[in-house]
């Protein structure tokens, strides 16, 4: 992964609980509607398998990296699957430090001021703040008075309608997860709905993040 190019598109989709069977109508839809990063979550049943699978069907066409990252067991069958970059819901010193010295791109979570602050001197690639919905975009405005030098990525209650909030409060990348990929639609292998509605997002962060 690129970070420099994932800032150009500020926008993550989280993938979790997938079946393997699912994932290359899945991945041609959020590709087609122009998503250039995914993450699979590590607690998905064989996470792994379908991390490698992803990477060969989707290629060079979008970054797919590991979610739900949570032990040095999940890192190393995450990155010997080929995932190109690591997200947590909580900073794990011990994996964020890995990652830097493997120079593998990672986005830890945290909420706190001091969980933010500890993540990215740790080396944080972008802190993922988590959950967000617990206090909105304003939360991320009040973070990024001290900490305007730190990327700070939305997780939690991004949708469509606070998309341009986020953004104008500072966030510098958000993510969404099974509001788009919902079971129904997953187990109606209702790709098209998928689709459509990533478009949406991919728009929206298109004309915000600019």
């Amino acid at each position: 992964m690129d970070v420099g190019q994932f800032s150009e598109l500020p926008l993550m989709g989280i993938v979790r609980g997938v079946d393997p069977g699912d994932i290359e109508p899945l991945l041609e839809a959020v590709i087609g509607a122009g998503l250039k990063t995914i993450e699979i979550t590590m607690n998905t049943p064989g996470a792994a398998g379908i991390i490698s699978k992803a990477k060969s069907v989707a290629g060079d066409r979008i970054d797919i990296g590991a979610g739900t990252v949570l032990s040095k067991k999940d890192l190393n069958e995450a990155l010997d699957a080929g995932a190109s970059f690591v997200v947590m819901p909580a900073f794990i010193e011990e994996i964020v430090t890995t990652c830097v010295d493997k120079k593998v791109p990672v986005f830890p979570g945290a909420f706190t001021p001091r969980e933010v602050l500890d993540s990215w001197n740790a080396g944080a690639s972008m802190v993922k703040v988590f959950p967000s919905s617990m206090f909105g975009p304003r939360y991320i405005k009040e973070l990024k008075g001290p900490y305007d030098g730190i990327k700070l990525m939305a997780v939690g209650g991004v949708r469509l309608e606070n998309v341009d909030e986020y953004f104008s409060c500072g966030a510098d990348a958000v993510a969404f997860g099974g509001s788009v990929f919902r079971k129904e639609w997953l187990g109606a292998k209702d790709f098209a709905s998928i689709e459509k509605l990533v478009g949406q997002y991919v728009t929206l962060v298109r004309k915000a993040a600019k």
